[in-house]
């Protein structure tokens, strides 16, 4: 472990890290900041920085030493790491731990926390700031299909979309973790959001366009502070409705025409949803100018 800087008595009070990573770079506290089924997400540090990270641990014993999982897992946190783009998080870091049994990787955070919790503590955001959060998710999503090899999401929601309250800068985090949980293991990925997944991604043939789908719940949710299909009591009441093609009760909250049809065009059947670039190029957006593009000069 790198000793630290402050390793003078008079800065007992300084916070402890519980663990360094094998460099010495990354420090964990013990302050949690999110859990999912698969992994925990704790507040850290980067020393050589000077900024404040986020370090994911997975517990490989989910994974009960399936090797071809654990391999598949490790080249996909890999693929994440060559992911450049301003509205997706970005990866520093990935290392194994064997003594713990636990997949590590340190990833950028975002000062306002996930977009669900953002948007409940904001009730009053006007529809062209909800068009901009929007937009940049759509712009993240663009370049994960079109990037080589594609990299489809499958577990985007609100929760896993994160942001920068003071630039308004959204950024799409959690990748390659509904990956990770693959199929052997797809009660955990059912467990995580069904509300969100598309209907064909329940018979485990699917395309990018699942995201798209999955992108227009996300907008009814910011539209409505409702998660889609909360009427139902149960997983198995949204399988049906899902499959079946039944719209969740939220639509119905949906008064704006233009947007209402917007969404339905995400939901609609797979070889009928525009991409993420038709998205992008859609009226819906006129008029709406991103203020990540000149964030540069913001915050210079």
């Amino acid at each position: 472990m790198m000793p630290s800087l402050n390793s003078d008595p008079a800065d007992r009070d300084s916070e402890p890290f519980i663990e360094v990573d094998p460099t010495g770079r990354y420090g964990r506290y013990n302050e949690l900041l999110g859990s999912g089924a698969v992994k925990k997400v704790y507040r850290a540090f980067d020393q050589e920085e000077g900024i404040e990270v986020a370090w994911n641990q997975v517990k490989l014993r989910n994974f009960c030493e399936d090797q071809a999982t654990i391999d598949r897992l490790f080249s996909e946190v890999r693929l994440l790491r060559t992911l450049k783009n301003r509205n997706i998080i970005v990866l520093y870091s990935v290392w194994r731990d064997k003594e713990r049994n636990t997949l590590n990787f340190i990833t950028e955070v975002c000062t306002s926390g996930n977009l669900r919790e953002y948007r409940k503590k904001h009730k009053h955001v006007s529809m062209k700031a909800l068009k901009k959060w929007s937009k940049q998710i759509l712009k993240g999503l663009d370049y994960l299909h079109t990037h080589e090899p594609c990299v489809i999401h499958r577990d985007l929601n609100c929760s896993n979309v994160f942001i920068n309250g003071n630039i308004g800068q959204v950024k799409i985090g959690d990748l390659g973790l509904a990956a990770i949980v693959g199929k052997n293991h797809s009660a955990h990925s059912i467990l995580g959001t069904p509300e969100f997944m598309a209907p064909e991604l329940y018979e485990e043939d699917y395309t990018e366009m699942i995201d798209i789908y999955s992108f227009g719940m996300c907008l009814l949710e910011m539209v409505t502070l409702e998660l889609p299909y909360s009427e139902c009591d149960n997983i198995a009441k949204i399988y049906k409705k899902v499959t079946s093609g039944v719209r969740p009760q939220a639509m119905n909250k949906v008064r704006d025409p233009e947007v209402k049809a917007f969404i339905e065009k995400c939901l609609a059947q797979p070889r009928a949803r525009p991409s993420a670039s038709d998205l992008l190029k859609d009226p819906f957006f006129d008029g709406i100018h991103d203020d990540d593009e000149n964030d540069d000069t913001a915050q210079s």
